[in-house]
C-alpha cells in the first residue's frame, strides 16, 4: 500500500443548495509534512460537481476517502429494498438507481430518490415520520437497518446511523444517497474499494468515518468533533504528524478532513484493514466497507 504518494479525506455534505460548506477536502502527503486544506474554488466552498471532477481527475496515485456511506443494508433483508421488485443487486446498481430517480435534482441532490413512492418507504424522513418498510419485520431496535461494516463500527465503540435515517445532525443518509450519484457518475474511472478489488497501481476510493480516526488520534468520550486548533493538533501528534498552522477556533468539516487525511497516511500500510474478518465477497459487492472498521 505504499505506493500511495498522497491521501485525500472528503468529509462530504448533503445538503441543499450549489454550494456547500460542510464539505472539506484534507490532503496528506505520503513525504510528510502536516495535512493541509484544498481550497475549493469558490469563497462560498464546494460544489459536489467539482469535487467529482477533481476526483476524475487525479494524476498522482492517491487514496481518497469519503466520509458517507458507499452503500446501503443488504445483507440482513436479502435485499436493499425487501419487497420491491426494482431493488438492484449490488452496489453499483444501487448508485445507478438513485442517480436514475434523481434526475431532475440539480447539484446531485438526492430529493427525487427520498420522494419516490417507492424508495420513500423504506426512509426516516422526519420525527415520527417512518416508510412502512423502514423496519424489517423481525427487527428488535427501532434505530433503523445497518451494514455489516457498521455493526463492525459499533463494535469499536463508535456509533454511526443507519442510512435509512434522513433526521437529525448525525444522520449521514443524505450525504450517503448524494454521494452515491458521484460515484456512479465517477463510473470506473477511479476503483471503490471493496465494490471493485484493490489494483495493484493508481488512485482508489473508499469509505471513512471521521469518527473511527478520532479515536485513533486519541478522541475519547461520546462526541468525536474537534472545534479548536489545539485540540486537532493534539490529535494530530497522537497520529505521528506535525501539526497544522493556527490557533483558537476550527470549524469541525475541516478538522476531520485534515484530521483523516493524517490517519491515511498512518494507517493504510495495515494489511488487516484491507481484509477484516466481516468482508465478504457478497458484502464487498453489495454494501462495501468502511475502511478501517474490524
Amino acid at each position: 500500500m505504499s505506493r500511495f504518494t498522497r491521501f485525500l479525506a472528503v468529509d462530504w455534505s448533503g445538503a441543499k443548495g450549489a454550494r456547500q460548506k460542510g464539505i472539506a477536502l484534507g490532503l496528506a502527503l505520503a513525504d510528510g509534512g502536516a495535512p493541509v486544506l484544498v481550497t475549493p474554488p469558490d469563497p462560498k466552498g464546494w460544489a459536489r460537481a467539482e469535487v467529482l471532477a477533481l476526483l476524475s481527475s487525479l494524476e498522482e496515485p492517491t487514496l481518497v476517502g469519503l466520509d458517507l456511506g458507499i452503500g446501503l443494508p443488504h445483507v440482513d433483508g436479502g435485499a436493499f429494498f425487501p419487497g420491491w421488485d426494482a431493488s438492484p443487486g449490488d452496489a453499483r446498481g444501487l448508485w445507478a438507481l438513485i442517480d436514475a430517480l434523481c434526475t431532475d435534482d440539480p447539484n446531485l441532490e438526492a430529493g427525487g430518490f427520498v420522494s419516490h413512492p417507492e424508495a420513500s418507504r423504506y426512509f426516516r424522513h422526519g420525527a415520527g415520520l417512518e416508510g412502512d418498510r423502514f423496519l424489517l419485520p423481525d427487527a428488535t431496535s427501532r434505530e433503523g437497518r445497518f451494514r455489516v461494516a457498521e455493526i463492525a463500527q459499533r463494535a469499536a465503540g463508535v456509533r454511526p446511523v443507519s442510512n435509512f435515517n434522513l433526521v437529525g445532525a448525525a444522520q449521514v443518509g443524505k450525504s450517503s444517497l448524494t454521494g452515491m450519484r458521484m460515484l456512479h457518475r465517477l463510473g470506473p474511472r477511479v476503483p471503490v474499494w471493496p465494490v471493485d478489488p484493490l489494483p495493484e497501481q493508481g488512485s482508489v476510493v473508499t469509505e471513512i468515518y471521521t469518527s473511527v480516526a478520532a479515536r485513533l488520534g486519541g478522541v475519547t468520550g461520546a462526541a468525536t468533533k474537534i472545534r479548536s486548533y489545539e485540540a486537532l493538533n493534539d490529535a494530530l501528534d497522537a497520529l505521528g504528524s506535525p501539526p497544522v498552522k493556527g490557533s483558537g477556533p476550527i470549524d469541525d468539516h475541516s478538522s476531520d478532513a485534515l484530521l483523516t487525511a493524517a490517519w491515511l497516511r498512518r494507517v493504510h500500510a495495515e494489511r488487516d484493514l484491507w481484509h477484516p474478518p466481516g468482508l465478504t465477497a457478497d458484502v464487498a459487492r453489495t454494501e462495501g466497507w468502511t475502511f478501517g472498521a474490524f
